[in-house]
């Protein structure tokens, strides 16, 4: 493993630690914040994200992909705590 990899790893868990911190945020303070909204939001970086061909780079490819798979793990956590037993 060579530099290269590890700025991309420190950048991925930087990013996605700091989306999780905002997400949580939002939701304790916007009482609109839903699930079904923030999928809405993942839904708009899923079209970003494959609107790119390649023309972002590396460190902002990191990013979105960070920033996508915080939502997920959010939005799963969240329906996964709220679902009926």
């Amino acid at each position: 493993m060579g530099a290269s990899v590890e700025w991309r790893d420190f950048k991925y868990e930087e990013t996605f630690e700091q989306e999780l911190r905002g997400l949580c945020r939002r939701r304790e303070s916007d009482p609109a914040c839903t699930p079904e909204e923030l999928e809405g939001t993942l839904r708009h970086l899923y079209s970003m994200d494959g609107a790119d061909w390649g023309g972002r780079g590396d460190v902002q490819d990191t990013i979105m992909a960070a920033t996508i798979a915080a939502y997920e793990h959010f939005i799963a956590q969240w329906k996964a705590e709220t679902a009926p037993e």
